[in-house]
């Protein structure tokens, strides 16, 4: 589950905020232009679905390496025993 620093991060990337805790009551909007409660909130969800699709597509890439490895007849201890 995001935190809210996650949310804000992926609301805001260019920094400019800080938060204590997860509660929009909690943020100090100090370079940043201020977003408001309801869009920090909808930026959980936000957050949540983008965090769980870089993950499947971070396993996708994984899945498709292994499968190049096991083509060239080596697996990912033969890589970690060569020092890759």
């Amino acid at each position: 589950m995001a935190t809210g620093a996650d949310v804000l991060d992926f609301l805001i990337p260019t920094g400019g905020w800080a938060i204590s805790g997860n509660d929009y009551e909690n943020i100090q909007f100090i370079e940043a232009t201020p977003i408001t409660k309801a869009e920090f909130e909808a930026g959980f969800v936000q957050y949540d679905a983008w965090k769980a699709d870089q993950d499947a597509q971070a396993a996708a890439k994984k899945t498709a390496a292994q499968a190049k490895l096991e083509a060239l007849g080596l697996t990912a201890e033969d890589l970690k025993a060569l020092g890759l």
